[in-house]
């Protein structure tokens, strides 16, 4: 009866049923090794091998885990994070490397709704002071994205931090952006996005090292309230120059 339902994928074996099994069957060595390991980690959203998946399936991927994640961590270090977009800012970021502008502006935007809905996920936005200074777009474009962000963080699940320019000591922000997101039943999965390519990090020393990063780039950041006065001369001074 067990054996049907894991084959039909009604249930996931524990790994000592899996070891039991392989037992069974005479399989020893690197093999058993791995299917083992394989059964620890199957309830794990970690399946994806991103080095043979193309941006469509990553993306869908990506939506998924905002859909499904209990808290959602992002630092923005050059941009603004894409769950905090407005469509002209997407569209400036976009619209130099795509094909489909419209389709893809209308799936981001679209992907704010994981936010506002019942029950949306805890998210932090980390921002580098920098992303909040480069008009992309135009000084209108980007006073109107500040707005928006402000907005939104109003909002009870939604933290906004800022982490300020002009550090002389190294910190995590340095080496680039990532999200951390954390899920109610499964082991925590770090994304990172390149020019031309996502990765997804799921083993477990990677993601200790992110979520250490997470915790000190929160702790150099400025306050919530310190980081919406900050967004708002910001956001002043682009005004006077549209």
């Amino acid at each position: 009866m067990s054996i049907s339902r894991y084959e039909t994928g009604a249930r996931t074996p524990k790994p000592e049923d899996v070891a039991q099994i392989l037992a069974t069957l005479g399989v020893t060595g690197t093999k058993y090794e791995e299917l083992v390991d394989m059964a620890r980690d199957a309830d794990q959203p970690n399946w994806l091998d991103t080095s043979h998946t193309g941006i469509r399936r990553e993306l869908t991927t990506l939506i998924e885990f905002e859909r499904t994640a209990q808290r959602i961590t992002d630092v923005a270090t050059i941009v603004i994070p894409g769950l905090l977009q407005t469509s002209d800012y997407a569209r400036a970021i976009l619209g130099e490397t795509s094909s489909d502008v419209d389709a893809r502006v209308a799936m981001r935007v679209g992907r704010r709704d994981a936010l506002m809905r019942r029950n949306a996920p805890e998210f932090v936005a980390l921002i580098w002071e920098v992303a909040l200074r480069e008009p992309l777009g135009g000084y209108r474009t980007m006073a109107d994205q500040l707005h928006h962000i402000m907005a939104m963080a109003e909002r009870p699940n939604i933290t906004v931090q800022v982490l300020p320019a002009g550090s002389t000591r190294w910190h995590p922000a340095h080496a680039g952006s990532f999200i951390l997101f954390n899920f109610p039943k499964s082991a925590p999965i770090v994304h990172i996005e390149h020019f031309q390519s996502n990765a997804f990090l799921h083993k477990r020393k990677d993601v200790i090292a992110y979520e250490k990063a997470a915790t000190t780039l929160r702790q150099l950041a400025m306050s919530p309230e310190e980081s919406t006065e900050l967004i708002a001369t910001i956001r002043d001074d682009l005004e006077g120059r549209a």
